[in-house]
């Protein structure tokens, strides 16, 4: 990504917007390391057993995404943005998928960002994740929207911004809250 930069892949994303199906393949070439890299940050403290890998998820994603050329990539930021919700919906059917083909339904926990997490805990079941930010929706959409961009996108806080056309300095208040409502919400689930 480094000797191509924002503006190659965004010039290429608006010809995938106008229908130039050959530059699928260059702009996978362009966006790759980075989504893998993301999907991997993921994985790094998993349990062994989980079945889905990191490049699986990023060729997952990408697949969605340059299915949806209808989206109108505005730039980088953007598609990296859609990507992370794509990656988080990937995730969120493949735990429960998992939870439902287990005897009992356990679902599978998946490690977050150490930030995001309750004091006393490093991993999150990722169902409850998912219901903790349905839930955060209904109070501030762009709260879930910063968590996205952040954990599943990878994104920094000024890119947040830039994405979400809003101040850095409303990014990290969002991230904040957004943080302390989510340890709250997902330790009283594991105290239930």
């Amino acid at each position: 990504m480094a000797e191509h930069g924002p503006a190659e892949v965004t010039r290429i994303l608006a010809e995938l917007a106008g229908g130039d199906r050959a530059s699928v393949s260059r702009l996978f070439s362009l966006v790759y390391d980075e989504l893998r890299a993301v999907a991997g940050s993921y994985f790094r403290r998993q349990p062994a057993d989980h079945t889905l890998q990191p490049t699986a998820l990023v060729h997952e994603a990408y697949m969605r995404l340059v299915d949806q050329t209808q989206e109108g990539w505005q730039d980088r930021a953007h598609f990296l943005a859609v990507a992370a919700k794509a990656m988080r919906r990937i995730l969120i059917n493949h735990a429960h998928k998992r939870a439902a083909a287990k005897r009992g339904g356990d679902s599978k926990r998946l490690t977050l960002v150490e930030e995001l997490t309750p004091a006393d805990s490093r991993e999150i079941d990722l169902i409850a994740l998912d219901e903790a930010l349905t839930k955060l929706a209904e109070l501030s959409e762009r709260m879930v929207q910063v968590v996205e961009l952040r954990y599943f996108g990878g994104m920094t806080m000024q890119e947040i911004a830039h994405t979400l056309g809003v101040s850095r300095r409303t990014v990290q208040s969002d991230w904040e809250v957004a943080r302390a409502w989510l340890s709250r919400e997902l330790s009283d689930e594991e105290g239930s």
